[in-house]
């Protein structure tokens, strides 16, 4: 006798985390229930995050099945296993670039995140500020050789002024991408890195075909994730390049847009989430 189908069996559901899965008070009741409604019907649920290993601390396997992107796609990690499950970070290919930044940009603040500590160039409040608000601890010096590598991801900060110059002066070098996250930051991430391909990788390793992975994001960095998901679902606050790249408007991130998404999932796949 076979066994009974399960709703969301196969089904990938990958969320940004700020802006997108949490509000102002953190990931709601309502966001919780339907996460254990759908990963209890079969549903792997992950997030997709520009934070890296050392800024993210809201795994709970409560709400979190799937290994986790993180770094806007320089690594996933496998919390349930405690090991990297991918990893496409920078390694000594990113050295060049950030000292070119340094010769134009002296005042422009570096953030270099390997795994177990980040490390900082010509340090500002600005980044001081980034790193405690996320609990990271980290280290000063005076040159990016000098901070262990590989790094998940680069972070420039800056005036605005600053991150366009820094955009002019890194594109001369193809070994690395990069990515404004808004005026002031500017992520420096390996060659061809984004969310879209890590999704992708990831739901390759799970078996999980691509006309069964889902994404939710807000902003300009989820923009690769959305357009890589079979369907990509955009919170009604997320910004014009995020709603221009996603199919489905939803409800905000702080009127429960994750639980808006599987509600709209429970129809689609023929079943119902009250």
């Amino acid at each position: 006798m076979e066994a009974a189908a399960v709703l969301f069996d196969g089904v990938l559901l990958a969320s940004d985390y700020d802006g997108t899965l949490v509000g102002a008070d953190g990931i709601s009741d309502e966001v919780r229930r339907a996460i254990r409604f759908f990963i209890s019907n079969g549903g792997r649920f992950t997030v997709c995050t520009g934070r890296t290993l050392l800024g993210f601390h809201a795994y709970s396997p409560e709400i979190i099945n799937a290994p986790v992107v993180l770094a806007n796609g320089g690594m996933t990690y496998d919390y349930a296993r405690g090991e990297i499950a991918a990893f496409s970070g920078i390694d000594d290919e990113g050295i060049a670039p950030l000292r070119a930044v340094m010769r134009a940009l002296p005042q422009v603040c570096i953030e270099m995140y390997p795994l177990q500590k980040a490390y900082a160039i010509s340090l500002s409040k600005q980044s001081e500020q980034h790193f405690r608000i996320q609990n990271i601890s980290f280290e000063t010096v005076a040159d990016p050789a000098d901070a262990p590598k590989p790094w998940a991801k680069v972070m420039l900060s800056g005036n605005s002024d600053d991150i366009q110059r820094a955009q002019q002066v890194l594109s001369s070098y193809p070994q690395v991408s990069f990515l404004p996250t808004n005026a002031n930051f500017l992520e420096v991430l390996g060659k061809g890195v984004n969310k879209g391909a890590a999704i992708a990788a990831l739901a390759s390793s799970l078996n999980i075909t691509s006309d069964n992975v889902y994404a939710i994001g807000d902003s300009y960095n989820d923009v690769a994730m959305l357009r890589a998901a079979h369907v990509g679902f955009v919170p009604s606050n997320g910004n014009e390049q995020a709603r221009a790249a996603g199919d489905v408007i939803v409800r905000s991130n702080e009127d429960g847009a994750v639980a808006n998404v599987i509600e709209i999932l429970a129809r689609m796949y023929g079943g119902s989430y009250a």
